[in-house]
């Protein structure tokens, strides 16, 4: 069994490298994000939009919940990890088949004719990350996010450098589509370079059935999750501009830069940790406590705060052109500050091996959003109703993932909202007077900007000390060590 010293060492040397990883991944994907926004046109992003959908599905029926079920499994095998390779990828070209059939289709779903070739160049891409997926699980159940850092950080700078210099030459949309390419590609031939696993000639169907068995309940819930994520793209592609669909996607990939780096980084680290341990149920609980609380100390400011500043930093950042996105991405904002919680109670459900409650979870929530989604459809409310629904959904689901992984652990719903609220109302009170003084302040955007940041960090670390939270001693003590070595 492992000690408890090296199981925290591990993991925080883990989820460091992770978020690093993260970080400058999005940080860089982030510049190529400004500069394209600075030299395209929203409808192109709406475009993009319109497919991302497609895109996401098939990615997750290729998986088909695979790489939880191995992560979990404490004695994968040479063979184990060969069955899942040829699985990934006989399904990836199967995918890729329909798509390319059903692009003309799509192409007349939403009126728009340059999506037919857009489609069959890039859902290559969803061949290419077949082939990683394997690679992406051995590093993983390692640990190994150091290598992982490495890989997405040379990718993306090689994809940016390609994506804006294609921009720059006049290539409009397409801009777009080589930048997922080539980062896909790239990611994939340097997990091969620096990984070095290839697979054996060899299937196990009793392997297959083994980790199917497990798999098949979090690819229905993947599944649902996934149509459900991206539905907004497929609704407002149909409904609205493709205008105003680019204003949507655009703040829908600046809220996911935030959100989505501490989410990923929280549940890819520390789903292979709670792994390890899911048989001691005390190191289980205290392990589930202690990262609730950090990430909730962590995402809600870091959320509520870009929501408060989006007006000056949108302007600054991507321009004019651009303002109409400021309205969406402040909404989706307050849901994406819920998206790690949501994560972390997931997790347990897979740790305990209950794959038929994660798929009854995504159910139940998935009927709450269809319902509220309807709602916003009858009464007519546009996009700003759509959004609210998400934002509302956020909150709801929250109580379902904390009600079924309570049932996993000896921490109530009323216990983990108490430890939820102080980091929650703290944020709330910096966010509303940061979000008064950008009103107010009659500034320009680049002064009022650091003037709100300065208010709000302040603010935040100055009520952390007044109230004595536990997680701002932590994070310092943490990253003072870090930076000691």
């Amino acid at each position: 069994m492992k000690s408890t010293g090296s199981l925290t060492k591990k993991t925080t040397t883990a989820l460091i490298w992770s978020f690093s990883d993260l970080m400058a991944n999005h940080g860089i994907q982030f510049i190529v994000q400004v500069i394209l926004a600075r030299i395209l046109l929203p409808e192109h992003f709406g475009i993009i939009g319109m497919i991302l959908v497609f895109i996401a599905i098939s990615n997750s029926i290729v998986d088909s919940g695979f790489t939880q079920a191995l992560i979990r499994d404490q004695h994968t095998t040479q063979e184990d990890y060969s069955t899942v390779f040829y699985f990934n990828l006989c399904m990836s070209f199967i995918l890729y088949g329909i798509l390319f059939t059903s692009s003309e289709a799509i192409s007349i779903f939403f009126r728009e004719p340059q999506l037919v070739e857009i489609i069959r160049l890039l859902s290559l891409v969803i061949i290419i990350n077949s082939l990683a997926i394997i690679q992406r699980v051995i590093l993983m159940k390692k640990l190994d996010f150091q290598t992982i850092t490495k890989i997405s950080m040379s990718a993306s700078l090689i994809s940016g450098t390609v994506t804006v210099t294609v921009a720059l030459l006049g290539f409009g949309v397409w801009s777009l589509v080589i930048n997922m390419i080539t980062l896909q590609f790239m990611q994939t031939f340097l997990l091969f370079i620096y990984n070095r696993w290839f697979p054996s000639l060899k299937f196990n169907y009793q392997s297959f059935k083994r980790f199917f068995g497990f798999g098949s309940r979090l690819l229905l819930s993947g599944l649902i999750d996934t149509i459900y994520h991206n539905m907004y793209f497929l609704i407002i592609g149909k409904l609205f501009s493709t205008l105003h669909l680019g204003y949507y996607t655009n703040a829908v990939k600046f809220r996911d830069i935030a959100s989505q780096s501490l989410a990923s980084t929280v549940q890819r680290v520390t789903y292979p940790v709670l792994s390890s341990i899911q048989d001691e149920e005390e190191r289980l609980h205290e392990a589930f406590k202690k990262i609730i609380r950090m990430s909730a100390f962590i995402n809600f400011p870091l959320l509520i705060g870009l929501a408060a500043i989006a007006n000056p930093l949108f302007y600054i950042l991507f321009g004019e052109k651009w303002m109409p996105s400021v309205a969406y991405f402040q909404l989706l904002c307050l849901a994406g500050m819920l998206y790690p919680l949501h994560a972390i109670n997931l997790n347990i459900l897979q740790v305990k091996g209950k794959s038929d409650l994660f798929l009854l979870s995504e159910i139940i929530k998935k009927v709450v959003l269809s319902l509220l989604i309807i709602t916003s459809l009858v009464l007519q409310l546009g996009i700003f109703g759509l959004i609210c629904a998400a934002v509302i959904n956020s909150y709801i689901s929250l109580f379902i993932n904390i009600y079924f992984s309570a049932k996993q652990l000896a921490y109530s719903v009323l216990e983990q909202l108490k430890d939820l609220l102080p980091s929650f109302l703290i944020s709330s009170i910096m966010g509303g007077i940061v979000f008064s003084l950008g009103i107010f302040l009659p500034y320009p955007h680049f002064i009022q900007l650091i003037f709100q940041l300065i208010i709000g960090v302040s603010m935040y670390v100055g009520m952390s000390r007044i109230f004595k939270i536990q997680e701002l001693t932590m994070l310092y003590s943490l990253i003072i060590s870090k930076g000691e070595k």
